[in-house]
């Protein structure tokens, strides 16, 4: 597959693309007898977990050690594992923090219903003096 039809399948320019390998962000791609970028298989299944990763925020640099190790072979399963595993827990707090925003956010659109409402059975709209 050539560099203009992965980037189409995974909204990715092309320089990103690019990016990615020369990085180290994904491994290095093969070429064809024409000397263009030939995607296999493997290297979309590299592009996606890439995406997917760095959709969630995880750093670039985690993500290429990452792909350095794996590069490694087995023998640094266990280091692979640790690193994920680190991720997986900064994940999961920042998720933590973004339910208690995205609470906060609920309760501030659901005051401002209540306000709308009352506003809208009076007379008139009379501003309400309410804090941030």
């Amino acid at each position: 597959m050539l560099i203009a039809e992965v980037s189409e399948k995974f909204d990715l320019s092309q320089d990103t693309l690019r990016y990615y390998e020369r990085i180290g962000l994904i491994p290095r791609v093969n070429r064809n007898k024409s000397g263009l970028r030939d995607y296999l298989e493997e290297d979309c299944r590299w592009v996606e977990f890439i995406k997917c990763m760095r959709g969630v925020g995880l750093p670039v640099e985690t993500l290429i050690d990452y792909v350095r190790l794996f590069q490694q072979g087995d023998e640094t399963l266990e280091t692979r594992k640790e690193l994920l595993a680190e991720q997986h827990k900064q994940l999961t707090a920042r998720m933590a923090d973004m339910q208690k925003v995205l609470e906060r956010l609920e309760g501030k659109m659901d005051r401002y219903d209540e306000m709308i409402g009352a506003a809208r059975q009076t007379s008139g709209f009379s501003p309400v003096i309410f804090s941030p």
